[in-house]
Formats: C-alpha cells, structure tokens, sequence
C-alpha cells in the first residue's frame, strides 16, 4: 500500500514538475515579446543602387512581438539576393521589404504583408483631400473619425486608433515613390490599406458608417501612443478656454518634441 502510494507520489510529483517548466517556459516567451522570428540583417553599410548578395545579409532573431511589418524573414531571402536597394541600409540595420528596389512586376501581394492576427482594412479619402497619394507603404498614421453629434448641430471629433501602419497605397505595396510620373492622383491613390486587429477594423467600420474618416500622418521615429485624449465638439472653436486648452497641449512632455537653440541664439 505504502509503495502504491509512492509511486503515485512521484508520478505526481513529476507531472507536476513537467507543468510548472511548461508554465514557466510561456510566461517567460511572452514575457521576452512571443516566440523568435529570424530576420535579415545587413553586415556592413550598403549604398542605394546596390545589388543585394548573400554574404552581405546575416540573421538576427528578435521577439515576435517586435518584428516589424516591413521586416524580410530570413525564409525569404532567396526572395531579396539579387534585387537592388532603393535606400541606404547601416550596419546590422534590420533589411525592409521598403528598402529594396521592386519594380511593378515584383510587387509583393498585400496579403504577404499581413501579419499573423491583423487585417489589411481600406481607408478611402474624401473626394477633396489628396493627401492619400503623398503616403507611402510603411508609414504611419493616426485614425480620427469627425461625425455629428445626435440630437445636436455639433460635430464631434476623436482619435480612434494611434501608430497604425500603412500597408498600400491603392494598388501600391512598396515605398518607392512614383508620383514623379505627373498626373493627378488616381482614385486608386486614395485608398490606404491599414494594419488593424480584428477589433479595431470593427471599429473602423463603425465610425465610417457614423461619419468622415481622416489620417494624420506620423514621423516614422515617432512610436508614442498618448493616453486620455479627450474627444473634441465644434463648440470649442468659438470656447477660448477650451481652445487654450488644445493649443497648450504643445507644451506639455506628449506634444511634440522641443529642438535645441541655434548656437548664438537669444
């Protein structure tokens, strides 16, 4: 009886053992940002125009949490030897699909470019606003959805989403710039497609149906999110208070950055 009881003890007390290290084991993998994703580095400095070659691309892994949409996998590297960079990559720089220089022929199909658990959703500008054909893949904006208020003239503005990334520009998945081609916008250009999460697309889709959609495009050094933003009414453009308020706003630490003094500068 004594040695049933042991052995069922032990087995316990490695089932037990086993769980615990399995426990451990994820919190310290979604502690450290998720599960290790290989991506493509640079070795050294290399220039615009360059042909990529194999023995310039080393691996680095990262967390998934913090990979990057643009960034090339390193199962993808067959993809990029061989292609030409369309800006300057720095020594152990992280290579992005953005860099390279892809022709038309060679864009890369946006559902490539999602990632695992977020959605490629369409934004279309207004008729009047062509700010659209001047973003490019890879930047990033804020979402700000202006709707009326029910049962009043006014009209209210919030902030729905912060630091989304721009996936394509109409039909254009890459940061090369072809607007040098002359013309006026097409309505293709004035489609964005962001990356959301589930929620967030609903979101989205909600506020379009309620109202006018805009983006306020980002500083692509700029990652902050700014918490308590207060949703604006058109009652206070005619509220000198309340405007203060707004324009104070700049001042303060989430506003935008102070740049030093000239030398010599009172």
């Amino acid at each position: 009886m004594n040695r049933n009881a042991l052995i069922a003890a032990m087995i316990m007390a490695l089932l037990g053992g086993f769980l615990l290290f399995a426990y451990l084991k994820k919190f310290e993998e979604e502690a450290s940002g998720g599960a290790p994703v290989k991506l493509l580095v640079a070795r050294k400095h290399i220039e615009p125009g360059t042909v990529v070659t194999d023995d310039m691309l080393a691996t680095r892994v990262v967390p998934a949490a913090y990979v990057e949409t643009r960034a090339v996998r390193e199962a993808e590297k067959a993809r990029v030897v061989g292609l030409r960079l369309a800006t300057p990559v720095q020594a152990q720089q992280t290579l992005l699909w953005t860099d390279l220089a892809i022709t038309a022929d060679d864009k890369r199909d946006l559902s490539s470019l999602v990632q695992p658990g977020m959605r490629a959703v369409g934004v279309r500008a207004a008729n009047d606003d062509k700010s659209f054909a001047l973003m490019r893949p890879g930047d990033r904006v804020d979402v700000i959805a202006t709707f009326p208020i029910e049962g009043s003239t006014q009209r209210q503005s919030i902030v729905l989403l912060q630091n989304v990334m721009v996936l394509a520009v109409g039909l254009d998945t890459t940061a090369i710039d072809t607007s040098k081609q002359g013309g006026s916008p097409s309505s293709q250009d004035l489609l964005l497609n962001l990356s959301l999460t589930l929620p967030e697309a609903q979101l989205l889709s909600l506020a379009a149906e309620k109202g006018r959609i805009s983006v306020a495009l980002r500083n692509p050094d700029d990652v902050r999110i700014t918490d308590s933003l207060a949703d604006l009414n058109s009652n206070l453009l005619t509220d000198s208070k309340t405007r203060k308020t707004v324009q104070d706003f700049r001042k303060t630490p989430t506003g935008p950055v102070k740049l030093p003094s000239a030398a010599g500068a009172q």
